[in-house]
C-alpha cells in the first residue's frame, strides 16, 4: 500500500521542478499526491488534460468514458495510437497513464457519467474536469458538482475556438455552467458536427490540468470567468459570469 503521508525518494526525485517552484514545494506535491480527480471524457481535452495531471503527480485519478477508439479521433486524441482503435478508450488512457506514472492510482468507468449520481460517488473527489463534448453530459456534470459542492473544470473546443470555465460550488454565489449557458432544444455543435483544429484541444485541456493544480494547491483563481481562446490568432478574452437567480439548476426542487 503506498505511503500517502509523505513523498518517497523516487517520488522526490520525479517531482523535483515542481518542488523547485516555491508555490508548490514538498508541501504541495504532497498535496497533489493525497488529491483526487475525477476527469469525464477522454476526447481532444480529457487526453492532454489526463496527461498532465499524471505527470504532475495527482494521486488518484478516475477516468470515465463509455466510447471506443476510432481511427477518426487520431486527429486530436493524442493519448492513443493506432493499435488502439477499437478498444474502450478508458482501458488504453489507463494503459498509456500507467506507464507515464506508475506511483498514481487510475481507475476507470467505461460507463456514461449519467449512470453516476450516489453521494458516496461524487463526495470522494476534490474536483472536477469537465472534458466532455455533450450538452446532455455537460448539464448533468454540473447538476451533480454543485449539489454536491465540488470545483468543476470546464472546457470546450470547436473549429478553432476554445472555451475554459470553473466554478466552485462550495461558494454560495457561484454561477453555474447552466447559468452560463441554458439549456435549449437547439442541438448544439461539438467536434463531431463542426470539426476543430488538434492543438487547440491540447491548450485547453493543458489549461484545465493547469486550472486542477492552482485549486488543489489553494492558489488564487479567477473562478467564474469565462476565457475564450482563438487558435488561429492566438487572441484571449475574457468576462465574468454572475449567478441567474432564475437558472432551474439552482432551484432547491430542481431534480437531476
Amino acid at each position: 500500500m503506498k505511503n500517502n503521508q509523505a513523498l518517497s525518494d523516487t517520488e522526490f526525485l520525479r517531482y523535483n521542478r515542481h518542488i523547485m517552484v516555491k508555490d508548490i514545494g514538498e508541501k504541495g506535491q504532497l498535496a497533489l499526491k493525497q488529491a483526487t480527480v475525477l476527469i469525464v471524457g477522454l476526447g481532444g481535452l480529457g487526453c492532454p488534460a489526463s496527461q498532465y495531471l499524471a505527470a504532475s503527480g495527482i494521486g488518484n485519478i478516475i477516468l470515465v468514458d463509455h466510447d471506443k477508439v476510432e481511427r477518426s479521433n487520431l486527429q486530436r486524441q493524442i493519448l492513443f495510437t493506432e493499435p488502439n482503435i477499437g478498444q474502450s478508450k478508458v482501458q488504453a488512457a489507463q494503459a498509456q497513464l500507467a506507464k507515464l506514472n506508475s506511483e498514481i492510482n487510475i481507475s476507470v468507468y467505461g460507463q456514461s457519467i449519467t449512470e453516476f449520481d450516489a453521494p458516496q460517488w461524487w463526495n470522494q473527489f476534490d474536483l472536477v474536469l469537465d472534458c466532455t463534448d455533450n450538452s446532455t453530459s455537460r448539464y448533468f456534470i454540473n447538476q451533480q458538482c454543485l449539489k454536491y459542492k465540488k470545483i468543476l473544470i470546464s472546457g470546450s473546443a470547436i473549429q478553432h475556438q476554445g472555451q475554459l470555465i470553473s466554478f466552485d460550488f462550495s461558494q454560495a454565489d457561484s454561477p453555474c455552467y447552466q447559468c452560463l449557458f441554458p439549456e435549449s432544444s437547439q442541438t448544439p455543435l461539438n467536434c463531431q458536427t463542426a470539426g476543430v483544429i488538434s492543438p487547440l484541444l491540447g491548450v485547453i485541456g493543458s489549461m484545465q490540468a493547469s486550472t486542477a493544480l492552482a485549486c488543489l494547491l489553494n492558489k488564487p483563481i479567477n473562478h467564474n470567468q469565462l476565457i475564450t481562446f482563438d487558435g488561429f490568432n492566438l487572441a484571449s478574452r475574457s468576462l465574468t459570469v454572475a449567478k441567474d437567480p432564475d437558472c432551474i439548476h439552482h432551484q432547491p426542487c430542481h431534480k437531476s
